[in-house]
Protein backbone atom coordinates (compact mmCIF):
# COMPACT_ATOMS: atom_id res chain seq x y z
CA UNK A 1 0.00 0.00 0.00
CA UNK A 2 1.51 3.62 -1.15
CA UNK A 3 1.67 6.01 1.42
CA UNK A 4 -0.72 8.90 1.08
CA UNK A 5 0.80 12.37 1.87
CA UNK A 6 -2.00 14.65 4.02
CA UNK A 7 -1.21 18.67 4.28
CA UNK A 8 -2.71 22.00 4.81
CA UNK A 9 -1.96 25.23 2.59
CA UNK A 10 1.70 26.72 2.08
CA UNK A 11 1.51 29.46 4.97
CA UNK A 12 1.13 26.73 7.66
CA UNK A 13 -1.41 27.83 10.85
CA UNK A 14 -2.52 26.18 13.73
CA UNK A 15 -5.54 24.83 12.04
CA UNK A 16 -3.68 23.57 8.57
CA UNK A 17 -1.06 21.82 10.78
CA UNK A 18 -2.91 20.04 13.48
CA UNK A 19 -5.50 19.21 10.55
CA UNK A 20 -3.22 17.30 8.61
CA UNK A 21 -2.12 15.45 11.92
CA UNK A 22 -5.31 14.79 13.53
CA UNK A 23 -7.27 13.54 10.08
CA UNK A 24 -3.82 10.87 9.16
CA UNK A 25 -3.74 9.76 12.80
CA UNK A 26 -7.83 8.59 12.09
CA UNK A 27 -7.53 7.60 8.55
CA UNK A 28 -3.97 5.18 9.71
CA UNK A 29 -6.60 4.46 12.74
CA UNK A 30 -8.96 3.23 9.78
CA UNK A 31 -6.41 1.31 7.67
CA UNK A 32 -4.42 3.53 5.71
CA UNK A 33 -0.95 4.40 5.45
CA UNK A 34 -0.48 8.48 5.78
CA UNK A 35 1.85 10.67 6.97
CA UNK A 36 1.07 14.55 7.66
CA UNK A 37 3.51 16.81 6.14
CA UNK A 38 4.02 21.03 5.80
CA UNK A 39 4.95 22.67 2.89
CA UNK A 40 6.48 25.69 5.18
CA UNK A 41 8.11 27.12 8.38
CA UNK A 42 5.54 26.65 11.28
CA UNK A 43 4.51 29.57 13.51
CA UNK A 44 5.04 30.59 16.91
CA UNK A 45 1.45 29.67 17.85
CA UNK A 46 1.25 26.62 16.42
CA UNK A 47 5.07 25.46 17.67
CA UNK A 48 3.01 26.48 21.14
CA UNK A 49 0.45 23.59 20.42
CA UNK A 50 2.90 21.05 19.60
CA UNK A 51 4.83 21.54 22.36
CA UNK A 52 2.26 21.70 24.43
CA UNK A 53 0.94 18.18 23.80
CA UNK A 54 4.03 16.78 22.90
CA UNK A 55 3.63 16.34 18.93
CA UNK A 56 6.59 16.29 16.78
CA UNK A 57 6.68 18.60 13.98
CA UNK A 58 5.23 17.23 10.82
CA UNK A 59 7.92 16.57 8.25
CA UNK A 60 8.81 19.61 5.32
CA UNK A 61 7.39 18.71 1.72
CA UNK A 62 8.97 20.48 -1.19
CA UNK A 63 6.90 19.21 -4.03
CA UNK A 64 4.59 16.18 -5.13
CA UNK A 65 6.12 15.83 -8.52
CA UNK A 66 5.85 12.22 -10.47
CA UNK A 67 9.49 10.45 -9.76
CA UNK A 68 11.11 8.14 -11.62
CA UNK A 69 10.29 6.08 -8.70
CA UNK A 70 6.70 6.40 -9.19
CA UNK A 71 6.80 4.50 -12.29
CA UNK A 72 6.82 0.86 -12.52
CA UNK A 73 10.39 0.29 -14.80
CA UNK A 74 11.60 -3.53 -14.26
CA UNK A 75 14.08 -3.77 -11.39
CA UNK A 76 16.90 -6.02 -10.79
CA UNK A 77 17.68 -5.70 -14.22
CA UNK A 78 21.14 -5.87 -15.57
CA UNK A 79 24.18 -7.89 -16.11
CA UNK A 80 27.61 -8.19 -13.81
CA UNK A 81 30.44 -7.77 -15.91
CA UNK A 82 31.58 -11.48 -15.74
CA UNK A 83 28.45 -12.86 -17.04
CA UNK A 84 28.85 -13.84 -20.74
CA UNK A 85 27.71 -11.99 -24.08
CA UNK A 86 25.68 -15.39 -24.28
CA UNK A 87 23.54 -14.44 -20.74
CA UNK A 88 23.61 -10.73 -22.78
CA UNK A 89 22.04 -11.58 -25.87
CA UNK A 90 19.36 -14.32 -23.91
CA UNK A 91 17.96 -11.41 -21.55
CA UNK A 92 17.96 -8.20 -23.93
CA UNK A 93 15.96 -10.71 -26.27
CA UNK A 94 13.97 -12.28 -23.86
CA UNK A 95 13.08 -8.92 -22.53
CA UNK A 96 12.85 -7.14 -25.79
CA UNK A 97 15.49 -4.48 -24.76
CA UNK A 98 18.11 -3.02 -26.57
CA UNK A 99 20.69 -2.73 -24.45
CA UNK A 100 20.89 -3.33 -20.79
CA UNK A 101 23.54 -1.96 -17.50
CA UNK A 102 26.60 -3.57 -16.52
CA UNK A 103 27.39 -3.91 -13.17
CA UNK A 104 30.64 -4.67 -11.21
CA UNK A 105 30.97 -7.36 -8.13
CA UNK A 106 29.32 -4.86 -5.81
CA UNK A 107 26.76 -3.76 -7.82
CA UNK A 108 27.93 -0.44 -9.14
CA UNK A 109 27.27 0.88 -12.37
CA UNK A 110 29.80 0.30 -15.08
CA UNK A 111 27.78 1.28 -18.39
CA UNK A 112 25.67 -0.41 -20.70
CA UNK A 113 25.95 -3.61 -23.54
CA UNK A 114 23.67 -3.32 -26.53
CA UNK A 115 22.88 -5.84 -29.16
CA UNK A 116 24.48 -3.29 -31.31
CA UNK A 117 27.45 -4.00 -29.85
CA UNK A 118 26.85 -7.42 -29.58
CA UNK A 119 26.32 -8.06 -33.24
CA UNK A 120 29.38 -5.99 -34.16
CA UNK A 121 32.05 -8.11 -31.92
CA UNK A 122 30.38 -11.02 -33.41
CA UNK A 123 31.09 -9.33 -36.81
CA UNK A 124 34.05 -7.82 -36.52
CA UNK A 125 35.77 -9.21 -33.32
CA UNK A 126 38.67 -11.42 -32.66
CA UNK A 127 36.79 -14.82 -32.31
CA UNK A 128 40.10 -16.85 -31.72
CA UNK A 129 40.43 -14.82 -28.07
CA UNK A 130 38.79 -15.80 -25.74
CA UNK A 131 38.45 -13.96 -21.55
CA UNK A 132 35.97 -15.54 -20.27
CA UNK A 133 35.05 -18.10 -17.23
CA UNK A 134 35.05 -21.69 -16.59
CA UNK A 135 31.15 -21.10 -15.30
CA UNK A 136 30.59 -19.51 -18.47
CA UNK A 137 31.96 -22.03 -21.12
CA UNK A 138 29.55 -24.66 -18.88
CA UNK A 139 26.85 -22.32 -19.27
CA UNK A 140 26.91 -21.29 -23.11
CA UNK A 141 28.10 -24.49 -24.45
CA UNK A 142 26.10 -26.99 -22.20
CA UNK A 143 29.27 -28.89 -20.90
CA UNK A 144 29.76 -31.00 -18.43
CA UNK A 145 32.82 -30.18 -16.23
CA UNK A 146 35.40 -33.06 -15.98
CA UNK A 147 38.15 -31.14 -14.61
CA UNK A 148 38.81 -27.69 -13.23
CA UNK A 149 41.32 -26.02 -11.85
CA UNK A 150 41.16 -22.68 -13.02
CA UNK A 151 37.56 -20.12 -12.98
CA UNK A 152 38.95 -17.44 -15.02
CA UNK A 153 39.87 -18.55 -18.23
CA UNK A 154 41.67 -16.62 -20.63
CA UNK A 155 43.39 -17.29 -23.65
CA UNK A 156 43.49 -18.25 -27.48
CA UNK A 157 40.96 -20.94 -28.74
CA UNK A 158 42.61 -23.26 -31.51
CA UNK A 159 40.29 -26.05 -33.29
CA UNK A 160 41.73 -29.21 -34.11
CA UNK A 161 39.98 -29.64 -37.55
CA UNK A 162 42.79 -30.72 -39.32
CA UNK A 163 44.83 -34.35 -39.27
CA UNK A 164 46.83 -35.27 -36.70
CA UNK A 165 50.42 -34.47 -38.49
CA UNK A 166 49.09 -31.46 -39.97
CA UNK A 167 47.91 -29.99 -36.66
CA UNK A 168 51.10 -31.35 -34.71
CA UNK A 169 53.35 -29.31 -37.38
CA UNK A 170 51.71 -26.14 -37.32
CA UNK A 171 49.91 -25.49 -34.23
CA UNK A 172 52.54 -24.96 -31.11
CA UNK A 173 50.25 -25.60 -27.84
CA UNK A 174 50.92 -23.09 -25.69
CA UNK A 175 50.19 -22.38 -21.69
CA UNK A 176 47.19 -20.28 -23.02
CA UNK A 177 45.38 -22.39 -25.56
CA UNK A 178 42.40 -23.42 -25.49
CA UNK A 179 41.87 -26.58 -27.56
CA UNK A 180 38.74 -27.30 -28.98
CA UNK A 181 38.99 -31.02 -30.27
CA UNK A 182 37.31 -34.06 -30.79
CA UNK A 183 37.97 -37.54 -31.18
CA UNK A 184 41.46 -36.86 -31.83
CA UNK A 185 43.47 -38.67 -29.10
CA UNK A 186 46.93 -37.96 -31.16
CA UNK A 187 46.35 -34.09 -30.49
CA UNK A 188 44.82 -34.06 -27.52
CA UNK A 189 48.15 -36.44 -26.36
CA UNK A 190 50.54 -34.00 -28.29
CA UNK A 191 48.89 -31.26 -26.30
CA UNK A 192 49.22 -32.35 -23.32
CA UNK A 193 52.89 -32.63 -23.62
CA UNK A 194 52.72 -28.63 -23.17
CA UNK A 195 50.02 -28.07 -20.80
CA UNK A 196 47.79 -26.01 -22.20
CA UNK A 197 44.80 -24.11 -20.61
CA UNK A 198 41.80 -25.99 -21.36
CA UNK A 199 40.71 -28.73 -23.30
CA UNK A 200 37.27 -28.48 -24.63
CA UNK A 201 35.98 -32.25 -25.93
CA UNK A 202 33.38 -31.99 -28.27
CA UNK A 203 30.78 -34.48 -29.63
CA UNK A 204 30.92 -35.65 -25.95
CA UNK A 205 34.37 -37.55 -26.14
CA UNK A 206 35.92 -38.68 -23.13
CA UNK A 207 39.36 -38.48 -22.50
CA UNK A 208 41.31 -41.83 -22.07
CA UNK A 209 42.06 -42.84 -18.49
CA UNK A 210 45.69 -42.14 -19.10
CA UNK A 211 45.30 -38.46 -20.93
CA UNK A 212 42.94 -38.17 -17.93
CA UNK A 213 45.35 -38.79 -15.41
CA UNK A 214 48.01 -36.72 -17.36
CA UNK A 215 45.77 -33.55 -17.36
CA UNK A 216 45.12 -34.04 -13.55
CA UNK A 217 49.07 -33.89 -12.57
CA UNK A 218 49.54 -30.87 -15.37
CA UNK A 219 46.40 -28.80 -14.02
CA UNK A 220 44.70 -28.59 -17.99
CA UNK A 221 41.23 -27.52 -17.16
CA UNK A 222 38.67 -29.89 -19.22
CA UNK A 223 35.16 -30.14 -20.07
CA UNK A 224 33.16 -31.82 -22.15
CA UNK A 225 30.23 -30.55 -24.76
CA UNK A 226 27.80 -33.07 -26.53
CA UNK A 227 27.27 -30.30 -29.47
CA UNK A 228 29.69 -31.04 -32.78
CA UNK A 229 32.85 -28.80 -33.52
CA UNK A 230 30.73 -26.07 -35.81
CA UNK A 231 27.96 -25.52 -33.09
CA UNK A 232 30.70 -25.45 -30.49
CA UNK A 233 32.72 -22.88 -32.62
CA UNK A 234 29.64 -20.57 -32.83
CA UNK A 235 29.21 -20.80 -29.85
CA UNK A 236 32.21 -20.00 -27.48
CA UNK A 237 33.00 -17.03 -28.60
CA UNK A 238 29.89 -16.38 -26.74
CA UNK A 239 31.23 -17.12 -24.00
CA UNK A 240 33.48 -14.34 -23.47
CA UNK A 241 32.29 -12.28 -20.39
CA UNK A 242 30.21 -9.03 -21.50
CA UNK A 243 32.75 -6.66 -19.87
CA UNK A 244 34.54 -6.41 -22.99
CA UNK A 245 31.32 -5.20 -24.71
CA UNK A 246 30.52 -2.28 -21.87
CA UNK A 247 30.28 1.52 -23.61
CA UNK A 248 29.92 4.49 -21.59
CA UNK A 249 29.36 6.87 -24.64
CA UNK A 250 26.33 9.05 -24.45
CA UNK A 251 24.42 6.83 -21.93
CA UNK A 252 21.65 9.21 -19.59
CA UNK A 253 21.69 7.26 -15.93
CA UNK A 254 18.39 8.12 -14.05
CA UNK A 255 18.16 8.34 -10.36
CA UNK A 256 15.03 7.46 -8.62
CA UNK A 257 14.05 11.07 -7.61
CA UNK A 258 14.43 11.88 -10.83
CA UNK A 259 11.71 14.29 -12.14
CA UNK A 260 9.93 12.61 -14.98
CA UNK A 261 8.50 15.45 -16.45
CA UNK A 262 12.71 16.88 -16.79
CA UNK A 263 13.63 13.19 -17.85
CA UNK A 264 10.97 13.08 -20.64
CA UNK A 265 12.58 16.11 -21.97
CA UNK A 266 16.10 15.09 -21.80
CA UNK A 267 14.84 11.64 -23.69
CA UNK A 268 12.60 13.88 -26.46
CA UNK A 269 16.20 14.85 -28.12
CA UNK A 270 18.08 11.59 -27.49
CA UNK A 271 15.11 9.28 -28.52
CA UNK A 272 16.44 6.43 -26.66
CA UNK A 273 14.56 3.34 -25.93
CA UNK A 274 16.28 2.58 -22.50
CA UNK A 275 17.40 4.11 -19.42
CA UNK A 276 19.91 2.66 -16.63
CA UNK A 277 18.26 3.68 -12.87
CA UNK A 278 20.88 3.95 -10.58
CA UNK A 279 21.07 5.24 -6.37
CA UNK A 280 23.33 7.83 -4.72
CA UNK A 281 26.05 4.99 -4.38
CA UNK A 282 25.77 4.74 -8.12
CA UNK A 283 24.49 1.09 -7.48
CA UNK A 284 22.49 -0.25 -10.30
CA UNK A 285 18.82 -0.55 -9.62
CA UNK A 286 17.57 -1.28 -13.08
CA UNK A 287 16.36 -0.13 -16.66
CA UNK A 288 13.75 2.28 -17.15
CA UNK A 289 12.24 1.46 -20.77
CA UNK A 290 9.43 4.38 -22.56
CA UNK A 291 7.01 2.03 -22.33
CA UNK A 292 6.97 2.12 -18.96
CA UNK A 293 6.01 5.75 -18.21
CA UNK A 294 2.44 5.12 -18.77
CA UNK A 295 2.87 2.49 -15.51
CA UNK A 296 2.83 4.85 -13.29
CA UNK A 297 1.92 5.77 -9.69
CA UNK A 298 1.60 9.29 -8.54
CA UNK A 299 1.76 10.07 -5.01
CA UNK A 300 -1.60 9.91 -3.50
CA UNK A 301 -2.67 13.25 -1.54
CA UNK A 302 -5.18 14.50 0.80
CA UNK A 303 -5.53 18.31 1.54
CA UNK A 304 -7.01 20.22 4.42
CA UNK A 305 -7.80 23.28 5.21
CA UNK A 306 -7.57 24.69 1.68
CA UNK A 307 -8.41 23.68 -2.02
CA UNK A 308 -6.84 26.41 -4.57
CA UNK A 309 -4.20 25.15 -6.62
CA UNK A 310 -2.62 28.15 -5.57
CA UNK A 311 -2.08 27.58 -1.78
CA UNK A 312 -1.37 23.98 -2.46
CA UNK A 313 1.52 21.65 -3.05
CA UNK A 314 4.20 22.50 -5.69
CA UNK A 315 3.91 20.38 -8.61
CA UNK A 316 -0.12 18.92 -7.45
CA UNK A 317 -0.69 18.78 -10.65
CA UNK A 318 0.73 15.41 -10.85
CA UNK A 319 -0.29 13.66 -7.77
CA UNK A 320 -3.65 11.75 -7.09
CA UNK A 321 -5.90 13.92 -4.93
CA UNK A 322 -7.95 11.23 -3.49
CA UNK A 323 -9.69 13.86 -0.36
CA UNK A 324 -10.41 17.32 0.50
CA UNK A 325 -10.78 18.70 3.95
CA UNK A 326 -11.99 22.26 4.17
CA UNK A 327 -13.91 25.08 5.67
CA UNK A 328 -13.11 27.65 2.79
CA UNK A 329 -14.95 28.77 -0.77
CA UNK A 330 -14.94 25.63 -3.30
CA UNK A 331 -11.11 26.90 -5.06
CA UNK A 332 -9.31 25.70 -8.29
CA UNK A 333 -8.64 22.06 -8.13
CA UNK A 334 -10.21 19.59 -10.32
CA UNK A 335 -10.22 16.21 -10.34
CA UNK A 336 -10.30 13.66 -13.21
CA UNK A 337 -12.19 11.17 -10.91
CA UNK A 338 -15.08 11.51 -7.87
CA UNK A 339 -13.47 12.00 -4.55
CA UNK A 340 -14.28 12.64 -1.21
CA UNK A 341 -14.95 16.62 -0.87
CA UNK A 342 -16.26 17.30 2.63
CA UNK A 343 -16.51 20.84 3.06
CA UNK A 344 -18.98 22.83 5.58
CA UNK A 345 -19.30 26.24 6.89
CA UNK A 346 -17.75 25.87 9.95
CA UNK A 347 -15.06 28.28 11.07
CA UNK A 348 -12.52 25.37 10.89
CA UNK A 349 -11.44 22.55 9.60
CA UNK A 350 -10.99 20.54 12.71
CA UNK A 351 -14.50 21.14 13.63
CA UNK A 352 -14.91 18.63 10.65
CA UNK A 353 -12.53 16.24 11.59
CA UNK A 354 -13.96 16.24 15.13
CA UNK A 355 -16.95 14.86 13.15
CA UNK A 356 -15.08 12.37 10.97
CA UNK A 357 -13.96 11.20 14.15
CA UNK A 358 -17.24 10.60 15.36
CA UNK A 359 -18.73 9.10 12.31
CA UNK A 360 -16.24 6.49 11.87
CA UNK A 361 -16.43 5.31 15.87
CA UNK A 362 -12.43 6.14 16.76
CA UNK A 363 -11.24 6.96 19.90
CA UNK A 364 -10.06 10.56 20.20
CA UNK A 365 -6.87 10.97 21.91
CA UNK A 366 -6.15 13.78 24.79
CA UNK A 367 -3.14 15.13 22.29
CA UNK A 368 -5.84 14.95 19.11
CA UNK A 369 -8.02 16.38 20.83
CA UNK A 370 -5.94 19.60 22.45
CA UNK A 371 -4.45 19.86 18.38
CA UNK A 372 -8.06 20.20 17.18
CA UNK A 373 -9.22 22.68 20.29
CA UNK A 374 -6.26 24.92 19.46
CA UNK A 375 -7.17 24.71 15.68
CA UNK A 376 -11.06 26.01 16.75
CA UNK A 377 -9.40 28.86 18.76
CA UNK A 378 -7.01 29.69 16.44
CA UNK A 379 -9.33 29.89 13.76
CA UNK A 380 -12.39 31.46 15.55
CA UNK A 381 -10.41 34.07 17.45
CA UNK A 382 -11.72 32.28 20.98
CA UNK A 383 -15.20 32.40 19.15
CA UNK A 384 -15.56 36.10 18.36
CA UNK A 385 -15.08 35.91 14.75
CA UNK A 386 -18.28 35.79 12.71
CA UNK A 387 -17.22 33.06 11.01
CA UNK A 388 -17.79 30.73 14.01
CA UNK A 389 -20.90 28.81 14.23
CA UNK A 390 -22.61 26.87 16.87
CA UNK A 391 -21.17 23.64 15.64
CA UNK A 392 -17.53 24.95 16.33
CA UNK A 393 -18.48 26.25 19.98
CA UNK A 394 -20.30 22.50 20.97
CA UNK A 395 -17.18 20.48 19.23
CA UNK A 396 -15.04 23.26 21.46
CA UNK A 397 -16.49 22.28 24.35
CA UNK A 398 -16.36 18.11 23.97
CA UNK A 399 -12.41 18.30 22.56
CA UNK A 400 -12.08 20.49 26.09
CA UNK A 401 -13.13 18.03 28.01
CA UNK A 402 -11.11 14.85 26.22
CA UNK A 403 -8.15 17.49 25.96
CA UNK A 404 -8.58 18.40 29.97
CA UNK A 405 -7.73 21.61 29.47
CA UNK A 406 -9.15 25.31 30.58
CA UNK A 407 -10.46 26.54 26.76
CA UNK A 408 -10.15 30.36 27.96
CA UNK A 409 -6.75 30.04 30.39
CA UNK A 410 -5.29 27.54 27.60
CA UNK A 411 -6.48 30.17 24.80
CA UNK A 412 -4.97 33.45 26.53
CA UNK A 413 -1.68 31.18 26.84
CA UNK A 414 -1.85 30.27 22.96
CA UNK A 415 -2.74 33.64 21.57
CA UNK A 416 0.15 35.66 23.80
CA UNK A 417 2.62 32.84 22.45
CA UNK A 418 1.24 32.86 18.80
CA UNK A 419 1.17 37.06 18.88
CA UNK A 420 5.05 37.03 20.03
CA UNK A 421 7.23 39.11 17.53
CA UNK A 422 10.77 37.97 18.98
CA UNK A 423 12.83 37.01 15.89
CA UNK A 424 10.40 38.10 13.60
CA UNK A 425 11.28 40.22 10.82
CA UNK A 426 8.91 42.45 9.18
CA UNK A 427 8.86 40.35 6.04
CA UNK A 428 7.93 37.22 8.17
CA UNK A 429 4.64 38.99 9.78
CA UNK A 430 3.30 39.99 6.31
CA UNK A 431 4.04 36.52 5.03
CA UNK A 432 2.97 34.90 7.87
CA UNK A 433 -0.22 34.16 7.56
CA UNK A 434 -0.77 35.10 3.66
CA UNK A 435 -3.38 33.99 1.07
CA UNK A 436 -3.02 34.55 -2.77
CA UNK A 437 -5.80 35.32 -5.32
CA UNK A 438 -6.12 36.47 -9.09
CA UNK A 439 -9.15 38.46 -9.55
CA UNK A 440 -9.58 39.45 -13.54
CA UNK A 441 -5.76 39.06 -14.25
CA UNK A 442 -4.98 41.01 -11.32
CA UNK A 443 -2.84 39.29 -8.66
CA UNK A 444 -3.93 39.87 -4.94
CA UNK A 445 -2.06 39.34 -1.51
CA UNK A 446 -4.06 39.45 1.84
CA UNK A 447 -1.95 39.03 5.12
CA UNK A 448 -3.69 38.77 8.43
CA UNK A 449 -1.49 38.92 11.89
CA UNK A 450 -3.05 38.02 14.94
CA UNK A 451 -2.31 40.06 17.96
CA UNK A 452 -2.65 41.00 21.89
CA UNK A 453 -0.38 44.15 21.38
CA UNK A 454 -1.04 45.87 18.01
CA UNK A 455 0.97 48.72 19.49
CA UNK A 456 4.39 47.42 17.49
CA UNK A 457 2.80 47.50 14.28
CA UNK A 458 1.37 51.03 14.59
CA UNK A 459 4.71 52.46 15.75
CA UNK A 460 6.68 50.87 12.60
CA UNK A 461 3.50 51.87 10.43
CA UNK A 462 5.73 53.36 8.22
CA UNK A 463 8.22 50.71 7.56
CA UNK A 464 5.72 48.32 6.99
CA UNK A 465 4.00 50.23 4.49
CA UNK A 466 7.07 50.50 2.59
CA UNK A 467 7.60 46.78 2.44
CA UNK A 468 4.28 46.48 1.25
CA UNK A 469 4.40 49.01 -1.53
CA UNK A 470 8.31 47.16 -2.18
CA UNK A 471 6.72 43.54 -2.35
CA UNK A 472 4.03 45.00 -4.57
CA UNK A 473 6.87 46.11 -7.03
CA UNK A 474 8.90 43.35 -7.40
CA UNK A 475 6.30 40.72 -7.43
CA UNK A 476 3.72 42.06 -9.47
CA UNK A 477 0.48 42.90 -7.46
CA UNK A 478 -2.17 44.50 -8.06
CA UNK A 479 -2.94 45.07 -4.63
CA UNK A 480 -1.40 43.95 -1.11
CA UNK A 481 -2.87 44.61 2.28
CA UNK A 482 -2.05 43.53 5.55
CA UNK A 483 -4.68 43.27 8.58
CA UNK A 484 -3.15 43.12 12.02
CA UNK A 485 -5.56 41.82 14.15
CA UNK A 486 -5.75 42.98 17.75
CA UNK A 487 -7.57 39.90 19.47
CA UNK A 488 -8.44 42.12 22.54
CA UNK A 489 -10.04 45.04 20.97
CA UNK A 490 -11.89 42.52 18.53
CA UNK A 491 -10.75 44.73 15.11
CA UNK A 492 -8.12 44.95 12.42
CA UNK A 493 -5.88 47.72 11.40
CA UNK A 494 -5.25 47.99 7.90
CA UNK A 495 -1.49 48.57 5.93
CA UNK A 496 -1.98 48.59 2.17
CA UNK A 497 -0.25 49.67 -1.19
CA UNK A 498 -0.77 53.51 -2.14
CA UNK A 499 -1.47 52.33 -5.41
CA UNK A 500 -4.78 50.34 -4.45
CA UNK A 501 -5.60 52.79 -1.99
CA UNK A 502 -9.32 53.17 -4.23
CA UNK A 503 -9.80 49.58 -4.19
CA UNK A 504 -9.59 49.01 -0.40
CA UNK A 505 -11.78 52.38 -0.09
CA UNK A 506 -14.39 50.59 -2.04
CA UNK A 507 -14.14 47.37 -0.75
CA UNK A 508 -15.41 48.58 2.48
CA UNK A 509 -17.67 51.77 1.21
CA UNK A 510 -15.59 54.38 2.38
CA UNK A 511 -15.22 58.02 1.81
CA UNK A 512 -11.46 57.99 2.66
CA UNK A 513 -8.81 55.48 3.70
CA UNK A 514 -5.48 56.07 6.41
CA UNK A 515 -3.02 53.66 6.45
CA UNK A 516 -3.53 51.55 9.52
CA UNK A 517 -7.40 52.56 9.79
CA UNK A 518 -8.82 50.47 12.57
CA UNK A 519 -11.78 48.82 11.41
CA UNK A 520 -13.90 47.57 14.72
CA UNK A 521 -15.71 43.91 14.23
CA UNK A 522 -13.43 43.05 11.39
CA UNK A 523 -11.43 39.90 12.21
CA UNK A 524 -12.38 37.10 9.70
CA UNK A 525 -10.01 37.15 5.91
CA UNK A 526 -12.49 34.77 4.85
CA UNK A 527 -15.80 36.48 5.27
CA UNK A 528 -14.88 40.44 5.92
CA UNK A 529 -11.63 41.36 3.80
CA UNK A 530 -11.30 38.82 0.89
CA UNK A 531 -15.26 38.80 -0.37
CA UNK A 532 -15.04 42.71 -0.41
CA UNK A 533 -11.92 43.11 -2.28
CA UNK A 534 -12.75 40.45 -4.72
CA UNK A 535 -16.07 42.28 -5.47
CA UNK A 536 -14.34 45.89 -5.45
CA UNK A 537 -11.70 44.49 -8.25
CA UNK A 538 -14.37 42.61 -10.30
CA UNK A 539 -16.40 46.37 -10.39
CA UNK A 540 -13.32 47.69 -12.36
Amino acid sequence: MSKTYIFGHKKPDTDSVTAAISLSYLKNKLGMDTEPRVLGSINNETSFVLNYFNIPKPLYLNDVKLQIKDIEYSKDCFLNETNSIYDGYTTLYERNFSNIPVTDKNNKFLGIVSLKHIAKELVQGELESLCTSYSNLVSTLKAKEILRFDEEITGTVVFAGYRSTTFMENYEIKDDTILVVGDRDHIIDYALKSNPKMIVLVGDHDLSSEALKIAKEKKVNVLKTSSNSFVTSKLISLSTSIKSLITTDNIIVLKENDSVNEFLEVASKQKFSNYPVINDKNECLGVLRMADIYKKHPKKVILVDHNEAEQSVNNLEEAEIIEIVDHHKIGTIGTNVPINFRNMTVGCTSTIIYNLYIENNVKIPREIAGLMLSAILSDTLMFTSPTTTELDKLVAKELEKIAKVDMDAYGKEMFKAGSSLEGKSKLDLLYGDFKNFTIKDKKVGIGQVSTMDAEPFLKDKQEFIDLINKEVKENGYYALGLFVTDILKGGSYIFFNDSAKEIFINAFDLEELHQGTFFPGIISRKKQTVPFVVKALERL
